[in-house]
Parts: C-alpha cells; sequence; structure tokens
C-alpha cells in the first residue's frame, strides 16, 4: 500500500480541447504547493494522483491543496494493487483509522470503474466490501443516506485507489491559466477579497501599494505586506509593488480643488499602477471598488477613475454590499488583518464635501494644474518591490 493524494477538480472537466492546458496549469500549481517537497503528480482520466510524499505529510499537504484554486476536493488515499486482497485490506486500514475512539460510526461504500476490464461491477463491490466492514467493525453500520463517512474505491488502469475522506477544496480555475492582472490593495477589508476572486478565476496576481509616509506608519506597509501574504497563500507568490505617494498627494492637496482630491487620487493611483503593471506583463488591473460605497465609487466617479488608464479594470466586488464583503473576507482568512487600526493613504487628507458626481472636463482641467509627470517618475524609481509567498 502507497500512500497517495487524489485530486478531483470540477470546471476544468468543460474545457474540451483545452482542457490538457488547464490541466497541466493545475499539476504545475499542485508542484508548487508542496515544494520543496519531491512529488510525482499523475494526471489520468479527470483525476490528479500525487505520488512520493512520506505518510506524515499527507494530512498537512492534504491540507495545503485544499487552497489551490482549481481544486475541488483532495483525498489522502490508498494506492493498492487490483486484487481483490489488496482492496479490502487498504479499506479495513482506512477505517480503522477513521474510527479510532468512536463508539459508533455509520458509512457507506462508493466505487467508480474506469478500468472496465476489472472482473467485479461497481454495485458488487460496494455490496461485497460493505460487507466485509461489517464483519470486521462491529461499531460501524450502513447508512446509505447520510453516513458518517464514505469508503471510496476507484479502479484505475494500473492501481487502485481506496479513501475515506474527501477534503474541500476552493475550486476555480488553476492560476496563471488565465493571464496576469494587477492588484491595487489597501490596507482595508476590500481589496484583499477582490484579488482573491479575480485569482480564483485563474488570473496570476502581482500588487501595488500607496503609501505617505510620515503620514502612514511604517506598519501600515508592514500589514499590507501581511495582506498579500494570506492572499498568495491561495494565488501563490505574489510581487509587491510598495509606491511612495506623499509628493504626489500634497500636490493634489495644495494646488487642486479640495472637494475633487480622492478621485484625482485615484487617477494618480491608477496611472502609476498601469505604469507598473505594463512593465511587468500584467494586463488588467483590479479593485475593490463596490458601486456607491463610498463617494469616490459612484458611477460618475469610476468613469473618471477609468479614464485615466487604457488596462481594462477588474472590479469583482461591483454588486457586493459591505455585509458580504466582510463575510468573504472572514471566509478567506484576511478580516482580522483588515480591521487591524493601521490607516493607509486613502484616509489621509480626505475632503469634507467629496464630489460625488464629478464631470470628466473638470478632473481633466484641475488635473492639468500641476506637472504630475516628474512626481509619477520619481515614484516609480523610489518603488519597492518584494516578493511575499
Amino acid at each position: 500500500m502507497e500512500p497517495v493524494l487524489l485530486v478531483r477538480y470540477a470546471e476544468i472537466h468543460l474545457k474540451g480541447l483545452n482542457r490538457p492546458y488547464f490541466e497541466r496549469s493545475l499539476m504545475k500549481r499542485i508542484e508548487l504547493a508542496l515544494r520543496p517537497l519531491r512529488v510525482k503528480v499523475v494526471r489520468e482520466q479527470g483525476r490528479v494522483f500525487v505520488f512520493g510524499l512520506p505518510e506524515s505529510a499527507i494530512g498537512e499537504s492534504a491540507q495545503k491543496l485544499t487552497r489551490v484554486f482549481g481544486i475541488h476536493s483532495v483525498s489522502p488515499a490508498l494506492a493498492v494493487e487490483k486484487e481483490w486482497e489488496a482492496i479490502e485490506c487498504a479499506a479495513k486500514s482506512l477505517v480503522a483509522a477513521r474510527i479510532a475512539g468512536l463508539d459508533q460510526a455509520s458509512f457507506k461504500v462508493t466505487a467508480r470503474r474506469a478500468d472496465k476490464r476489472f472482473p467485479m461491477r461497481s454495485q458488487e463491490i460496494c455490496r461485497l466490501l460493505g460487507g466485509r466492514l461489517l464483519e470486521a467493525f462491529p461499531a460501524l453500520r450502513v447508512d446509505v443516506h447520510q453516513p458518517d463517512f464514505y469508503v471510496g474505491v476507484e479502479i484505475r488502469q494500473d492501481q487502485a485507489f481506496l479513501f475515506a475522506e474527501e477534503l474541500l477544496g476552493v475550486g476555480g480555475m488553476p492560476v496563471g491559466s488565465n493571464g496576469h492582472a494587477m492588484l491595487l490593495i489597501s490596507g482595508g477589508i476590500d481589496s484583499p477579497v477582490a484579488g482573491y476572486m479575480i485569482a480564483k478565476r485563474g488570473v496570476s496576481i502581482s500588487a501595488v501599494h500607496f503609501y505617505s509616509y510620515p503620514y502612514t506608519s511604517e506598519r501600515a506597509r508592514e500589514k499590507v505586506a501581511d495582506l498579500t501574504h494570506i492572499l498568495a497563500g491561495f494565488a501563490g507568490e505574489i510581487t509587491l509593488y510598495l509606491v511612495p505617494f506623499t509628493e504626489i498627494q500634497l500636490a493634489i492637496y495644495e494646488k487642486c480643488p479640495q472637494s475633487e482630491t480622492t478621485v484625482l487620487m485615484r487617477r494618480l493611483m491608477m496611472k502609476i499602477s498601469e505604469r507598473i503593471a505594463l512593465s511587468c506583463g500584467a494586463q488588467a488591473l483590479i479593485t475593490g471598488e463596490s458601486i456607491g460605497q463610498v463617494a469616490s465609487q459612484t458611477i460618475e466617479s469610476l468613469t473618471v477613475t477609468n479614464d485615466a488608464v487604457t488596462l481594462p479594470v477588474f472590479r469583482p466586488l461591483i454588486g457586493f454590499d459591505k455585509e458580504e464583503i466582510v463575510e468573504y473576507a472572514q471566509r478567506i482568512g484576511s478580516y482580522d488583518t483588515s480591521i487591524l487600526p493601521f490607516e493607509d493613504c486613502c484616509t489621509v487628507f480626505v475632503p469634507q464635501h467629496p464630489v460625488t458626481k464629478p464631470k470628466l472636463e473638470d478632473l481633466r482641467r484641475s488635473e492639468a494644474l500641476v506637472d504630475f509627470a516628474p512626481m509619477i517618475e520619481r515614484a516609480i524609481a523610489q518603488t519597492e518591490i518584494r516578493a511575499v509567498d
């Protein structure tokens, strides 16, 4: 018996002739998630199998894979010869571990016979194996409707695989299979969730953060690095660009109409983000904006913001309310970090009465009051770059 991880995927099944590309992308993400362990990842008939794991690493490795986009579920399994005695022995071993310490438990046997040459049909496997397990474990009883656990048998081309546990994954598509985008990440609740949602669609993520030292603290920057680390737990390594924004923000505050400072700040952030995105091959920008949530997120404000760039802007939270976003943040583990009391530059110099329906012509005129070009060049030149995993 050899310990192995059995990996299932769902949406990849729908990709037709392109399916092998997405399967290979998923296999690569699995290898990256399990490094530095040297594993062998094999795909076969709608499944991916991970071989070469020491038995002591099976549980932790399975949990890691539940956070890999593209995976529907993972089962720690045993690979055995396609002989009845080996199958029965493996099943008993799995069940013994599964019910250790329990007075009673219910189960159901499921079987999937991918190799039709195997002499027993699926129903025969379920019936015979279920009977043998009942004989071996008096604490067991059969429940075909709501069992405490399943004993699964998959008969494949070369081996049989048995499992007694299925861990749900995050689903989606393998990161890197659908391009590359740049996330504008603040220290708030929304942007990490936006990055998560786009990464789940198979987009690899880089991130850019704007800080205004000394008006924002060093701890605020580290908070953003911590949020990026949480996101990287799902999306893989993320390159984080930390952009000094104080000079630009002060210029906006001192020389532009006060009511327009927030929208002007967003336009300048978008311009710098696009420059960085193009330099690293990103094809789109991502923001955590939700329509109507604040003054800079009205339809008119978003239209003015979009005008500053030519790359597409993804806003996956556009129709979410705050409660829904908070629930999502709690689910992915970013909420507790996001609410730490360290201000980001978006909360500095906030006007008392921000414009909610800005006109594009007015914003362009206000932006032309200041020569921002050299400031943008200095900000990009002074940008700190970190690899976050």
